[in-house]
C-alpha cells in the first residue's frame, strides 16, 4: 500500500501528515499506521501522525491526532501550525481557516511561507499551587479546550544547567500523578534574566522529553501572566527546537512558530499492515 504523505516538523516536533479525505482509512486503520509508521529507525519515525479529514461542523477541515503510541491527543499546537501550512499547500483551505479538533475549533493564519499563527483554545480547567507529595513542588495545572490537553507547568530555577535525564524520573512521576483523571503533559520552565523563558516539556503519548510543545508553551505563559510573574503581552520560549513566541491579546492566546516541510513523497514500508 503506497501513502502520500508529508513530513513536517515545527521547532523539531516532527509529524507525519496524511490526507485522509483521500484515503478514506477508519479510526482503527489509523491508530494501527500511526504505530507502525512513527517508530524510529524501523519506519519514516516522529513524534506523531496528522490526518487532515473532512469537517464535521464548520470548519475547512478536522484534525486527527496521534501521538507515535497510537493514542489519540485532542490537539497540538506546534501540530496545528503544520497541518494548516500542509492545508495550504495542498490547496484545502486559504491564507485564514478553521481547523477542527477533538478540543474545539481552532483559528489559523499563515503571515508567511513558513510562519503561522494560531489561536489556541481557551483553558477549561486551572488549578494553582497544587502540591506534589513528597516534594517542595508547587504545581499549577491548565486544561486547554473542552475536552481539554491537559498541562502541569513546574517551576525549575535551574534548568538551563540540569540535564533531562536527571529530571526525567521527577517527569515520569508527575506525567502519571494519581490526582489526574488522564494524567498529564509536564513543563518545566525557568525565568531568564531578559524576561524570556527557558522550557522542557514531558510528552504524553511519547512518554519523553519533545524537542518543543506548542500546547505546553502557551499554558506556561498562561500561567506566567495569570500569576503575573510576566508582565509582557508577548513571552519568547526557548525549547530544545528552537523559539516559540505566546502573544497575548483580548485575553486569548496566540502560539506563532516556522514551519518546515522536511520532504514529501509515498510511504512504501513493505512491512507496513493497515
Amino acid at each position: 500500500m503506497e501513502i502520500p504523505f508529508y513530513k513536517m516538523q515545527g521547532a523539531a516536533n516532527d509529524f507525519i501528515v496524511i490526507n485522509n479525505m483521500k484515503l478514506g482509512l477508519s479510526g482503527g486503520q489509523l491508530v494501527s499506521l500511526t504505530k507502525q509508521v512513527c517508530r524510529q529507525r524501523f519506519s519514516v519515525g516522529s513524534d506523531a501522525l496528522m490526518a487532515l479529514d473532512f469537517p464535521q461542523n464548520d470548519g475547512d477541515f478536522r484534525m486527527r491526532f496521534y501521538n507515535a503510541d497510537g493514542t489519540e491527543a485532542e490537539m497540538c499546537g506546534n501540530g496545528v501550525r503544520c497541518i494548516a501550512r500542509y492545508a495550504y499547500e495542498t490547496g484545502v483551505a486559504g491564507e485564514q481557516m478553521t481547523i477542527e479538533t477533538k478540543a474545539g475549533n481552532v483559528y489559523c493564519w499563515r503571515l508567511s511561507q513558513r510562519q503561522y499563527k494560531v489561536q489556541i483554545n481557551e483553558p477549561s480547567i486551572e488549578k494553582f499551587d497544587l502540591s506534589f507529595p513528597n516534594t517542595d513542588f508547587l504545581l499549577d495545572y491548565v486544561e486547554l479546550g473542552n475536552p481539554g490537553v491537559p498541562h502541569l507547568v513546574v517551576n525549575y530555577p535551574n534548568l538551563k544547567e540540569t540535564s533531562l535525564e536527571e529530571i526525567k524520573p521527577l517527569a515520569k512521576k508527575m506525567r502519571y500523578w494519581g490526582a489526574l483523571d488522564r494524567g498529564a503533559n509536564v513543563n518545566f520552565y525557568a525565568i531568564d534574566t531578559e524576561g524570556g523563558v527557558i522550557l522542557r516539556t514531558f510528552e504524553r503519548g511519547v512518554e519523553d522529553f519533545t524537542l518543543a510543545c506548542g500546547t505546553g508553551a502557551v499554558s506556561t505563559a498562561y500561567v506566567l501572566k495569570k500569576k503575573q510573574f510576566i508582565q509582557k503581552d508577548s513571552v519568547e520560549l526557548h525549547v530544545l527546537g528552537g523559539l516559540l513566541e505566546v502573544e497575548e491579546k483580548n485575553e486569548h492566546f496566540y502560539l506563532i512558530g516556522d514551519t518546515n516541510i522536511v520532504t514529501k513523497g509515498y510511504i512504501w514500508d513493505e512491512d507496513l499492515i493497515v
